[in-house]
């Protein structure tokens, strides 16, 4: 897996990979509450998003492409233990939705890798 993002980790954590899903509204978290969250990624732009709160608990971590850790979606991914990076930017073209996502907290920033 290539690099293809980095921004700011919430917390130390280990890599994790799942499938990248951008979450753009409830209704995207209303299909997953149905399928089922566990193995994804939620990419969201928005960094006061509170729509994920139902899945929280069954995400593998989450991409925010704005904010920083003390953010909203930083500081409930660290109440959950939700590896997470914040004011990720995309130095390649993000993967298709499904695509597989590696998460890297390991370091001093947030990498993803795809």
């Amino acid at each position: 897996m290539n690099e293809i993002g980095r921004g700011a980790k919430v917390f130390d954590h280990a890599p994790v990979r799942g499938r990248f899903m951008p979450m753009h509204s409830p209704d995207d978290v209303l299909a997953l509450m149905d399928s089922g969250a566990e193995g994804v990624v939620a990419v969201v732009r928005d960094a006061g998003a509170t729509f994920l709160a139902p899945i929280y608990h069954e995400l593998t971590a989450i991409i925010c492409t704005s904010g920083t850790v003390r953010s909203h979606i930083g500081i409930v991914s660290r109440e959950f233990q939700v590896p997470c990076v914040m004011g990720c930017t995309f130095t390649a073209a993000e993967p298709d939705p499904g695509g597989e996502v590696e998460l890297d907290c390991s370091g001093a920033e947030a990498i993803v890798r795809g």
